[in-house]
């Protein structure tokens, strides 16, 4: 049986074609068959001559080992959208500038190749949610989320009115500029922009952050992996919202739009090639150093030298 791996490359990188077909060209020497959606495939203006074969978007990634995610945070959430609901792994290969759903970085590409070669990775599940939205009783979209769910006012002047429950119950209602429903993999996404604690990816939770809360308790809060949060829009408030998932799939919100989100049987799997702890990955991306930490071997943080 013919082994595959899906490329999603990072479609306006001035250099991704020649880097894309170098990746294809080094699996197919070892008799890895590189495959690619037609959108991406146009985009790189690939020749029917390059090592790599153009598949149908739809389960693109169903008969693959592996998709390999050429980009940063945004291509690899692109890339969670081509492998989601199928059993194959996502690894991220950082060409951007943070990429902190990335595995490892531009420069180990020759020996990350190898190693999606040998099979020599592990694969982590991460939570993911599933978001309805409906009004009136009438259901008009669901989708889901790796990283979270974002709903924000539509107008810059505008304030958004909403109302928050938790497991059924009414916990508060503010105006906003928006709330964030997040995974422990998007608390270190827009959540920590907003102010929501980070949560480690082995941590079962869900977060709830407000944006910009015009209200005395409007604290982030987090919840259990059971809990079931709704966020509805007030009926008789003048501005409208927007719904975004991941940042990547919007749905627009009238006055009285019901947002649920829960945790969904779907899990995200990642293809991990690194066994250092999440600690170490988060000082590396966020380099704490600049806010003075220094690291001293001993695992403990020291003050900076004079």
């Amino acid at each position: 049986m013919t082994r595959r791996v899906l490329l999603v490359p990072h479609p306006k990188r001035p250099d991704i074609g020649e880097i894309t077909r170098d990746v294809a060209a080094r699996l197919g020497a070892q008799g890895v068959q590189a495959t690619m959606i037609a959108s991406d495939a146009s985009a790189l203006r690939a020749p029917g001559s390059d090592p790599l074969t153009v598949v149908p978007d739809a389960d693109a990634a169903q008969d693959c080992e592996l998709v390999a995610v050429l980009g940063g945070d945004g291509t690899i959430l692109r890339g969670a959208e081509l492998a989601r609901g199928t059993d194959t792994p996502l690894l991220g290969i950082n060409l951007g500038k943070v990429g902190f759903l990335a595995e490892v970085e531009m420069a180990d590409l020759t020996t990350t190749v190898d190693r999606i070669v040998a099979r020599d990775y592990t694969v982590e599940d991460r939570m993911t949610l599933d978001v309805t939205v409906s009004h009136a009783d009438r259901v008009d979209t669901r989708t889901w989320a790796l990283n979270e769910v974002s709903i924000e006012k539509a107008a810059r002047e505008r304030m958004l009115e909403v109302t928050v429950e938790v497991d059924g119950r009414p916990l508060s209602t503010w105006g906003c500029d928006g709330v964030i429903v997040a995974t422990p993999t998007g608390s270190t996404a827009y959540a920590f922009s907003a102010g929501g604690p980070v949560v480690w990816p082995d941590v079962e939770a869900i977060l709830l952050v407000p944006n910009s809360a015009h209200a005395l308790f409007a604290r982030p809060i987090v919840v259990g992996p059971r809990s079931h949060l709704a966020v509805e829009v007030i009926r008789d408030a003048e501005g409208q919202g927007v719904l975004w998932c991941d940042g990547r799939r919007h749905v627009d919100l009238a006055p009285g739009a019901r947002i649920d989100v829960c945790r969904s049987p779907i899990p995200m799997r990642l293809a991990r090639l690194s066994h250092a702890p999440f600690t170490d990955r988060l000082v590396e991306k966020f380099d704490l150093s600049v806010a003075g930490w220094r690291g001293n071997g001993s695992g403990r943080p020291q003050a900076p030298t004079a």
